[in-house]
């Protein structure tokens, strides 16, 4: 594994299963952000994942995409994003969710350094560069290295072979799993499509987090369960800003939507490594 794990990260999988959820910095507008973050933390987030929006989010679905338009609407930018991780009040690891050109183009000098240094500066602790293939992570790899920095990746449900050893020995703070689940009932189809996801990479000493499509208590429990460290949450949530802002809700109603939404994710996944774990005798 390249570089070496922050210490932030490494902790927030350390002891038990860790809830990461995802929100697009700034949706919808600056300071309604600040406390739907805020919010996720006092709900039980061990890492939180910040969008900095892109034009063009290729990788994301409809329902990221409507967070990314709203926050760009918002006046969200990059040197705002970092005033805006400067402003936050939580006390849990943050890594930004972004894409390659918007690292890449920051600052006098082309190249990822100055945006990896003035992250560091803000006191973020990673990345997730979802259009970044492994093969050209190179110069962001040893910037993050330099400053401290981990940098996330994701598997796909079909990486394998040569491609997989290449993002592995790239990756540091977690692995984003990336894995499907079935429709409402097939719960042997999610453990076993889980199962065989982590089963690819379990020889590799990294924390495994699986994302995509994790929506109750319900599926967070079965997740890690089968195995996971972690479960990283997003349409979710962002639905829950998105739907409350276009009924005109109050930040306040919203920020208790998101808050008891995170404890049920994170008791779930609680649930599931209970599952995993013996109980000690007389417990």
């Amino acid at each position: 594994m390249a570089g070496h794990a922050n210490a932030d990260l490494a902790e927030a999988f350390a002891d038990e299963p860790a809830f990461v959820p995802y929100l697009a910095a700034g949706d919808p507008d600056y300071e309604a952000s600040l406390e739907y973050v805020e919010a996720l933390a006092r709900g039980g987030a061990d890492v939180i994942e910040l969008g900095l929006p892109f034009s063009e989010p290729i990788a994301e679905g409809s329902t990221i995409q409507s967070a990314i338009v709203r926050s760009l609407e918002g006046g969200m930018t990059p040197d705002r994003f970092f005033e805006f991780v400067g402003d936050l009040d939580v006390d849990v690891p943050l890594v930004c969710m972004t894409y390659y050109n918007l690292i890449y183009q920051y600052g006098a000098e082309s190249g990822p350094r100055p945006f990896v240094e003035r992250a560091a500066a803000a006191g973020l602790s990673g990345f997730v560069v979802p259009d970044l293939p492994a093969e050209e992570a190179g110069p962001l790899r040893e910037a993050c290295d330099e400053f401290g920095l981990d940098l996330v990746f994701i598997v796909a449900p079909t990486t394998r072979g040569d491609r997989l050893d290449q993002i592995m020995s790239q990756v540091s703070g977690y692995v984003y799993v990336q894995a499907r689940l079935g429709v409402t009932g097939a719960k042997d189809d999610v453990s076993g499509q889980t199962e065989e996801s982590l089963e690819r990479i379990a020889e590799y000493d990294v924390p495994k987090a699986v994302g995509f499509g994790i929506k109750t208590g319900d599926h967070a429990e079965r997740i890690v369960g089968a195995g996971a460290d972690g479960i990283i949450v997003g349409s979710v949530l962002v639905d829950i800003v998105g739907d409350g802002t276009e009924r005109g809700d109050s930040t306040e109603t919203i920020a208790e939507r998101l808050e008891s939404k995170a404890r049920e994710l994170k008791q779930g996944a609680l649930r599931g490594y209970e599952q995993r774990v013996p109980q000690a005798e007389g417990k």
